[in-house]
């Protein structure tokens, strides 16, 4: 797959006209920030000399700030807490210019927060604070309403489910339901409890160790990679499978039956968090600004590369973007 400058453009112009709804685990990503320069007397791990904290958009919450650094707008819908890490949420949202109009506080549930622990380049922890429980039935109702009420306006739609409890069976069939009245493409990043839920969906992304734990098999080369898209194409009934594989790349099966191998572009990988993110988002900005489905992967692959050669989420951008899609995958007109 080679990009024109003028084709990259021409993909990318109507951006600023797309509204992508983007439903699913909202989270908030915090960073602690040090250097390790001895283990604890205490017993055989690492003491983390502490510099510095930060906090970032999480799980649906990135994936919507993706959709709008690549120029698009975001409906941001899911349920957060009533507690100091909503309102932080809430904080870095605006920041983001991002509207938080759409989501549902719940406050018997603490708002999801995920912090990750690095020492100078290294991943040292994750701690999780979370409720996976399902969202009570008026919280799920609330969301699938208010997708209701906007997508007059939606130009596609990411159901970006994590487990946490936000996305189950009946929101699932609703939302899919009446994109699927309205012609709206649906594009679904899936975990292991709803996965074969999203019956009827446009591109359904799984990774590698999403789809053997889902089909009770070892994924270990092209043709079982391939076996393992068809199967999934067929017990989902959806357009186009696009299967994650790592630093293996990604392998597309489109609705006609063709298979696509798309190479993996990260040049150095530093940290994979929040690639998935940017795979997802990209996807469904592209393909609604009318990229075919193989334009998008490659260009959905290339973005999630960028991600990983970078320390913490750090979400791709249009003008990124365009300066990679040329210095990687462009030739000159």
């Amino acid at each position: 797959m080679k990009f024109t400058e003028d084709r990259l453009q021409q993909i990318l112009a109507p951006m600023r006209h797309t509204v992508v709804a983007v439903v699913g685990d909202v989270m908030l990503d915090r960073y602690v920030w040090g250097h390790v320069s001895r283990i604890s007397p205490e017993a055989p791990v690492p003491v983390v000399d502490v510099r510095s904290e930060d906090s970032h958009l999480g799980g649906a919450a990135n994936v919507a700030q993706n959709i709008a650094s690549l120029g698009a707008v975001p409906v941001l819908i899911g349920a957060m807490g009533d507690d100091a890490d909503g309102h932080e949420l809430v904080r870095i949202l605006r920041q983001e210019r991002i509207s938080t109009d759409f989501l549902a506080v719940d406050r018997a549930r603490p708002t999801t927060v995920k912090t990750r622990v690095i020492a100078g380049s290294q991943h040292i922890v994750r701690i999780d604070r979370e409720n996976r429980a399902p969202v009570s039935d008026v919280t799920m109702r609330r969301m699938v309403d208010t997708f209701e009420e906007h997508i007059g306006t939606l130009s596609a739609v990411i159901l970006q489910d994590y487990n946490k409890g936000v996305i189950g069976d009946s929101l699932i069939r609703e939302i899919v339901a009446c994109a699927g009245a309205r012609g709206l493409p649906v594009f679904v990043d899936p975990k292991y409890h709803n996965f074969f839920s999203y019956q009827g969906v446009t591109v359904f992304k799984p990774n590698r160790k999403e789809t053997e734990d889902a089909l009770g098999l070892k994924l270990d080369g092209d043709d079982s990679f391939s076996d393992a898209a068809r199967t999934l194409r067929d017990r989902l009934g959806c357009d186009h499978v696009l299967l994650t594989l790592g630093e293996l790349g990604m392998l597309l099966l489109e609705k006609e039956g063709g298979i696509t191998r798309v190479p993996t572009r990260a040049r150095k990988v530093a940290d994979v968090s929040g690639a998935g993110d940017t795979v997802i988002a990209t996807l469904a900005a592209t393909m609604s600004c009318g990229a075919t489905v193989i334009e998008a992967a490659h260009l959905a692959n290339l973005a999630g590369g960028l991600v990983c050669e970078s320390v913490g989420i750090v979400p791709v951008n249009r003008d990124a973007l365009v300066d990679a899609g040329l210095g990687r995958l462009g030739v000159l007109d």
